[in-house]
């Protein structure tokens, strides 16, 4: 499938390109569907594509050597993978697959090295897109150093809301423990928590978000800075939220 005009992209980075940029990259545009859990790189081996995802969720995840493993990022339509490509590597030691089903565009590697090599304002873009992908990282080993299960929940939750349409989000507790590198049964109680506080509903594999602006306030200092690195660089992860109802009756 030919690239969309750019104007009907939802990518975020393809979209806030220069038009005679994005121009450049949309005949190698590859329309692709990705589902979960498709794998978009696999650690230390040489990466063939990078991938633009228009909808779902893709996860980066480090494995030590005995085979102990924690989420340290996700992305979705704000971002692309993998970001070594970007800093002019061949490969990183991460595995990074789709969390949330969805779709998007891939180039190969060579074409894009290329085509940031030929436009300085396609290499700012992508760069800067490289350094808050760092601050998302380099936040979520803080969380998980220092912030209480329910609260790192929270965070995850927000970060998944912030890269989707509505407030339903495709999530079953067991990825949720695996995600968050605890038990199952550790899950269930913090989401109960959340949906004690009428901040989410949480169903048989889906959650969705009931109080945005309230989940916000119990994730504390576990969400906000990489959001706020993100918009600073290239502008708002998510629209602005109208006013919140009144909900004192309820």
């Amino acid at each position: 499938m030919t690239a969309p005009p750019q104007k009907q992209i939802k990518n975020r980075l393809l979209g806030i390109l220069r038009e005679e940029d994005y121009q450049a990259l949309a005949p190698h545009l590859e329309f692709v569907d990705l589902p979960r859990p498709f794998a978009l790189s696999a650690p230390l081996e040489p990466d063939e594509y990078c991938y633009f995802p228009e909808s779902g969720i893709g996860s980066i995840v480090a494995r030590s050597p005995e085979g102990q493993s924690a989420e340290i990022g996700i992305f979705g339509r704000d971002g692309v993978t993998p970001v070594s490509t970007l800093l002019s590597a061949d490969s990183d030691p991460f595995a990074t697959f789709m969390q949330i089903s969805g779709n998007g565009y891939r180039i190969r590697n060579a074409v894009l090295i290329e085509a940031m090599d030929s436009s300085g304002h396609l290499k700012t873009v992508f760069t800067r897109y490289a350094q808050a992908h760092a601050v998302q990282t380099a936040y979520t080993a803080l969380s998980n150093a220092v912030h209480q299960i329910d609260e790192r929940l929270a965070r995850w939750i927000l970060m998944c809301h912030d890269r989707t349409d509505g407030d339903a989000i495709s999530l079953t507790h067991e990825f949720l423990s695996v995600m968050l590198a605890v038990r199952r049964p550790t899950v269930t109680t913090a989401l109960h928590m959340l949906e004690g506080n009428r901040l989410i509903y949480s169903e048989r594999g889906l959650i969705t978000v009931r109080d945005r602006r309230g989940l916000e306030q119990f994730a504390k200092d576990a969400y906000g800075v990489p959001e706020q690195e993100y918009a600073r660089l290239l502008g708002p992860l998510r629209k602005a939220l109208p006013d919140a109802p009144d909900q004192s009756a309820n």
